[in-house]
């Protein structure tokens, strides 16, 4: 299992990171995505700040278990909020973050599931 969960938490911090880096670099198509969810500029800069944070999370939580579980719970709650953020504004196009949750949520099992005692 602890394999599992390496992989998952590698793989949802690289996506964590590029999709938090997105939103600094502010693409066309990321534009087009906050104003269909009607996010100001300072709001998707917070929302990629707390992303990259998620992976910094999961990074260290290599060595320090906690801060994974800690962060990958912390992304079911982004991508839950998300989802609500879609619905409340009407856009359909939420695949992504379905998508997302669903990951993080995996995650959280793998990682809690691999907690062993000393």
């Amino acid at each position: 299992m602890h394999i599992a969960a390496l992989i998952l938490s590698v793989l949802l911090a690289v996506a964590m990171l590029q999709s938090g880096v997105m939103k600094f670099v502010r693409p066309p198509w990321i534009r087009e995505f906050a104003e269909a969810v009607h996010l100001t500029t300072s709001q998707l800069t917070a929302l990629g700040s707390l992303q990259i944070a998620a992976t910094a999370g999961l990074i260290s939580g290599i060595w320090f278990p906690p801060f994974a579980i800690a962060a990958a719970i912390g992304l079911v709650l982004y991508f839950g909020g998300a989802i609500v953020a879609h619905i409340r504004s009407g856009d359909r196009n939420m695949l992504g973050a379905t998508v997302f949750l669903a990951f993080s949520i995996a995650t959280s099992i793998a990682l809690v599931l691999d907690i062993r005692p000393v």
